[in-house]
């Protein structure tokens, strides 16, 4: 069987040094994410800019390369499936994507900020990222057709909406490309930090055929060890749970930028569907399937 996220998680030094055990199993989560360095320099941001949907002032040049905006709530979604897939294991849970909502909820997609692309895998290759279409292809999959077919509607949906991408940001230093390489790797080492079956595990909360856990266990649960707002969708008559979304703001750019856990869920709150009381089901084991 594939080593589990927790396995890959607990390689990551540099993120691990980041946590303050607090004995047991629990502990507390960074304040803010920011571990990955960009192929080239990007632009250099002030450490104390605002947080994205908190200026205070209003947004003097909407193309900065400092703040993202307009979509500056960032939503990390993840999956549930249904099955094990090839090369997975029982308790993996999968990148749905990296959105950048509005700051009211709603959201714009299929944007010009950054140019679209049609072969994510040839790209972040062409930029040296093998072990990141490695990762990709075992935590980033599509429910049906390839999975290259997904990171190219999320990429060319989400990822063209984020104005920190824009080439400009680049300079004179800008390869094409460059901008899909950081969507997917930011996207990659945020979800690295949000090992959703180990946060439900260590409250009891475990796959099961027929039992039912409160809704609000298990939020407060995946919000404890997240440190921020999660929005909960459910499949069935919604009671069945399907999929987490971890909502932050970044202060900075995108692509050096801290990922801040949102201390209120907003508008994001009224897309959570599941009942007061819900199933989270054991994967199932493809017919035949070398696991």
């Amino acid at each position: 069987m594939a080593p589990s996220l927790r396995d890959l998680v607990s390689q990551a030094t540099s993120f691990i040094s980041q946590l303050t055990l607090l004995g047991g199993d629990s502990f507390q989560p960074p304040s803010d994410v920011s571990f990955y360095d960009p192929l080239i320099s990007g632009p250099s941001c002030p450490l104390d800019g605002p947080m994205s949907c908190h200026n205070s002032t209003p947004i003097a040049d909407p193309n900065s390369c400092c703040f993202v905006y307009p979509g500056g709530k960032i939503l990390l979604t993840q999956f549930w499936d249904q099955q094990i897939h090839a090369g997975g294991a029982e308790e993996d849970w999968t990148l749905h994507g990296l959105w950048p909502d509005l700051c009211d909820g709603t959201y714009d997609q299929f944007c010009n900020m950054t140019p679209q692309y049609h072969n994510i895998t040839a790209v972040l290759e062409q930029h040296g990222q093998h072990e990141l279409v490695q990762f990709m292809d075992r935590y980033w999959l599509a429910s049906s057709g390839p999975n290259s077919r997904l990171w190219e509607h999320e990429f060319n949906k989400h990822g063209t909406c984020i104005n920190t991408l824009a080439p400009a940001c680049y300079g004179e230093s800008h390869k094409p490309g460059l901008e899909v390489v950081d969507y997917f790797q930011r996207a990659a080492a945020l979800f690295r930090t949000l090992d959703t079956y180990h946060a439900l595990q260590i409250a009891g909360i475990v796959p099961h055929p027929r039992k039912h856990y409160p809704l609000v266990d298990v939020k407060a649960a995946l919000e404890k060890y997240s440190g921020g707002k999660v929005v909960l969708r459910c499949g069935g008559r919604r009671d069945v749970l399907h999929e987490a979304w971890y909502v932050y703001f970044i202060r900075g750019s995108l692509q050096t930028g801290d990922f801040i856990p949102a201390q209120d869920s907003g508008k994001e709150a009224d897309a959570g569907n599941c009942a007061p009381w819900i199933k989270y089901l054991p994967k199932r084991h493809p017919r035949g399937a070398d696991l």
